[in-house]
């Protein structure tokens, strides 16, 4: 008996054979921006409600001690879920896109469509300090992965059906089609052409439909009143691109510093979550703006009242003059860091784009108002903040055209386009001067499982020596006399003959060229061995090397095959042909869209 999925699957094959590729990408761009929009709203919607039942009409949260109790329970809940349901682990984050893109031809994992909606509903949703742009990024990515998978779609295809779920993911969360389709071109489409923009539109449009007309105002985050642009301004939204930049690389950097701490509780799932939920308490103890996403945090700096922030602290003991609420907004740019990655590192699902915007939030405010009160300027408080959210934004995620639209369509406008630009540009020269690789990229790019730009860099590091060994060449004992090597030549198919020792270890090679006088002299095949014929190889390739040192070395020797060893051990060949036939399917199969 078929089943409900098989049903819903037929017309759609029924369709594709009757459809053009074209005509059924297109369709499918649809299907996909829909079901990854109403993704999006299903996990903003469960955010919004458990806040909404544990506030309690807002008697609990009123309570302090409830801000260090929620965020422990959220992180041990999503915890125990990943453990228990999802075997330990629903790979985080962007840069578990791009290492399926990359090593698994774009195939995401069924239960990702799923996963990371109900583990980061519960981790946000409970006070945790991350955003939900992450997930919702690989809820969506695997939604069109799945979708291409399952009507045998070919990896382009495939892939471009991943973008268009992340970008219909990012426009639903945002109500921003434009960032949503540049973040998937940005950050998960490496090679593109100008056929692809159509289905990523179209999925992008969808998805912000569907929380257009579903989600409730307060449920998205807008900004409905902006400042205008004056020019006088723009040596100082000059050095705020700089601030950003230098916030950008502390951010970077802290991230993976406080990552790295949690790394020794990594097999004590339960004692990481609970020291990382402790923590995270006290943090929004003292720093109650951390509670959730920040966007409210967001809306206050954007109107100016940064004093209501400090309010709800316990470091309001001390006062409310200006410098102490300057100083509390300085010190939430610096610390929510600190929070985010706890969050993460414990256990709990959340990714960096939220508490980057809410950074670039602080860090504008701080800057406009330090100036302001010390009389150098008579800048917009708001205006600052807004397009210091793109700075940082374009400086942690390497995305700066996603940063500026996403920023112009929260706002409601493009009065604020000229800063947003230049700040944006100059945080991220500034970072990739310093970090050549994103918050999220940079441990992937380190083990050379990155897509890049670079299209030669990309390949050779998804090439790896493992997969290319030959090991039809016959080995020869160094002991071997000349008649027993001329026996081994008579068999084998090969010119070169690596010498190898009982215990496995490469002596050297001997090639046929330069043995093929001596072993037609019959007199000499019980007197010469092997030993006194082979030569040194003109260079050894270690089986962990990149590919990279490996193309390096065929350059410096000049040699067509060398030798491949793990140690002082034999494993094969590694040739010329090999790799350019391998380069070239690689070149097929990681160009995205024809």
């Amino acid at each position: 008996m078929p089943t409900p999925y098989r049903k819903t699957k037929i017309p759609l094959l029924w369709l594709r054979r009757r459809t053009s590729d074209r005509e059924f990408m297109l369709i499918s761009s649809v299907l996909v921006g829909l079901t990854a929009g109403l993704a999006a709203v299903i996990l903003k919607s469960l955010v919004h409600y458990i806040q909404v039942m544990l506030a309690y009409g807002n008697r609990l949260l009123s309570q302090p001690y409830w801000l260090v109790v929620f965020p422990m329970v959220g992180i041990l809940l999503t915890v125990l879920i990943v453990r228990y349901f999802f075997k330990g682990s629903i790979g985080r984050g962007t840069a578990n896109v791009l290492f399926t893109i990359s090593q698994k031809s774009s195939m995401l994992e069924r239960h990702k469509m799923y996963s990371h909606v109900l583990t980061s509903a519960i981790t946000a949703g409970f006070g945790g300090s991350a955003g939900l742009e992450s997930p919702i990024v690989v809820t969506g990515s695997a939604i069109g992965s799945n979708y291409g998978r399952d009507y045998h779609l070919n990896y382009r295809d495939r892939t471009l059906m991943l973008a268009s779920g992340a970008a219909a993911g990012i426009a639903a969360v945002f109500n921003a089609p434009i960032a949503g389709v540049l973040f998937a071109i940005e950050v998960l489409l490496t090679d593109i052409s100008i056929s692809a923009f159509i289905p990523l539109i179209i999925s992008a449009v969808v998805g912000a439909l569907c929380s257009k007309i579903i989600l409730e105002e307060d449920i998205l985050f807008n900004i409905s009143k902006t400042e205008f642009f004056a020019a006088e301004h723009v040596p100082f939204y000059v050095l705020l691109g700089i601030l950003c930049g230098m916030v950008s690389v502390y951010y970077t950097r802290m991230a993976l510093r406080v990552e790295d701490l949690f790394e020794e509780y990594k097999t004590s799932f339960l004692k990481r979550a609970l020291i990382g939920g402790a923590l995270l308490g006290l943090l929004i103890m003292l720093f109650p703006p951390f509670f959730g996403e920040g966007y409210d945090a967001i809306r206050v700096l954007e109107r100016g009242e940064a004093e209501q922030l400090l309010q709800e602290s316990w470091l309001a003991f001390f006062g409310t003059n200006e410098w102490l609420i300057l100083c509390f907004v300085g010190a939430l740019a610096l610390v929510k860091v600190v929070a985010t990655t706890i969050t993460i590192a414990s256990g709990g699902n959340g990714g960096n784009f939220a508490p980057s915007m809410f950074v670039g939030a602080s860090t504008g405010f701080f800057f406009s108002r330090l100036l302001n009160m010390l009389n150098l300027g008579n800048l917009p408080t708001g205006s600052f903040a807004m397009v210091g959210m793109a700075g940082i934004l374009s400086g942690v995620m390497h995305a700066p055209l996603t940063a500026v639209f996403l920023i112009a369509e929260i706002t409601g406008g493009y009065t604020l386009m000229i800063p947003l630009m230049l700040v944006a540009a100059t945080s991220f020269a500034l970072v990739k001067y310093f970090e050549p690789y994103s918050l999220d990229t940079k441990k992937l790019a380190q083990k050379g499982h990155l897509l890049t730009h670079n299209k030669d860099k990309t390949i050779l590091r998804i090439m790896k020596i493992r997969h290319l060994i030959e090991t039809e060449f016959q080995p020869v004992s160094p002991e071997a006399t000349l008649g027993e090597f001329v026996d081994v030549i008579a068999h084998s198919r090969r010119n070169l003959f690596p010498v190898v020792t009982a215990e496995g270890k490469l002596d050297g090679v001997i090639l046929l060229e330069n043995v093929r006088e001596i072993m037609f002299k019959t007199e000499k095949y019980d007197k010469v061995k092997v030993k006194e014929l082979m030569i040194k190889p003109p260079a050894i390739v270690q089986y962990d090397d990149s590919m990279a040192d490996v193309m390096k070395k065929f350059d410096e020797s000049g040699a067509w095959n060398l030798p491949v060893l793990e140690g002082d051990l034999y494993l094969g060949f590694v040739s010329k042909s090999s790799i350019f036939t391998k380069y070239r399917k690689l070149l097929i199969k990681t160009t995205n869209v024809s």
